[in-house]
């Protein structure tokens, strides 16, 4: 059996993404690492020069600045991904800048590519979802956040990513993508969680991270001015309906990161945004221990 995995960045260190982590938390498991590496002028390429991995492969490219609309370029920076991995690969590990995967899931995640490495019907493995929120001691567990994705994707150049890189489809063709719709791809889900970090980080980095994913949802800069009448200093962490606290070990590659947070959120149930029809969701969810009503771009087996 053989792995590839693959992720992009551009400006890791500016926006302050934990991409160093995301690769070294996943080649264990891999043959080879694609690093799909935007335009930076912050040093990003040459960390992952450094970790001096020959698994590691970049491969350069500059971000378009007119596709400016829907994340489009994060799936095709995602795609660029793809069509560089080895033909050979049967599995293909996608991991964003900012998921880690914790060593005590590797073996499972192992295993389960090799059980179903012989049922073409599985295209995909499901990951379940950590998604932390305002810094690491909380974690976000409603719709609003996506619980479950694929990560893990079969060696076929038609299994292209959707919209904004959310996850994958199947299309008659890899040029496809943006005219037809694809098919939802089914996969297996497994025992084994993606940490994603995304939404942690201080409130002056979070601003300025905002800001850059923001730019590219909108064609031009004016959404920016608006922004800031709102939130004018740092990011404002009020932009969720509930959060559950994490009490588990994180990754040891994120371990130095959590260790040295430096500013301090402070979680108030009473202050969200929830609408009546959230509160009723979450009361099923809590209830129940189950999400329903969810979206998912996907076809569990």
């Amino acid at each position: 059996m053989k792995v590839s995995a693959f992720t992009y960045v551009r400006n890791g260190f500016t926006i302050d993404y934990p991409f160093l982590e995301a690769i070294k938390s996943v080649l264990p498991v891999v043959d080879e690492f694609i690093v799909v590496i935007g335009d930076s002028n912050d040093g990003t390429r040459e960390a992952v020069e450094n970790l001096n991995d020959n698994r590691i492969k970049i491969v350069d490219t500059i971000w378009d600045d007119k596709m400016r609309t829907g994340g489009l370029i994060f799936a095709q920076q995602s795609n660029i991904g793809i069509d560089n991995c080895n033909a050979d690969a049967d599995w293909l590990f996608h991991i964003q800048a900012d998921e880690i995967i914790h060593e005590n899931d590797l073996p499972k995640i192992k295993q389960a590519m090799f059980d179903n490495l012989s049922n073409k019907q599985v295209q995909g493995l499901l990951f379940k979802f950590i998604n932390f929120f305002g810094d690491y001691n909380h974690y976000a567990p409603s719709r609003r956040f996506h619980q479950h994705e694929i990560r893990i994707i079969r060696n076929n150049k038609n299994i292209r990513s959707y919209r904004d890189s959310q996850g994958f489809r199947l299309y008659s063709s890899p040029e496809k993508t943006n005219v037809e719709k694809g098919e939802k791809l089914t996969v297996k889900a497994i025992d084994a969680s993606v940490y994603h970090y995304s939404h942690v980080r201080s409130p002056k980095q979070a601003k300025k991270k905002h800001i850059e994913f923001g730019n590219r949802y909108n064609a031009t800069n004016d959404w920016v001015k608006e922004y800031e009448k709102v939130y004018k200093g740092e990011y404002d962490y009020s932009d969720f309906d509930y959060l559950f606290p994490f009490t588990k070990s994180h990754p040891s590659v994120m371990q130095k990161r959590v260790n040295s947070i430096d500013w301090k959120f402070n979680y108030n149930p009473a202050k969200n945004n929830m609408t009546t029809k959230e509160k009723l969701l979450k009361a099923l969810h809590l209830i129940t221990d189950k999400r329903f009503f969810e979206y998912k771009n996907y076809k569990l087996i």
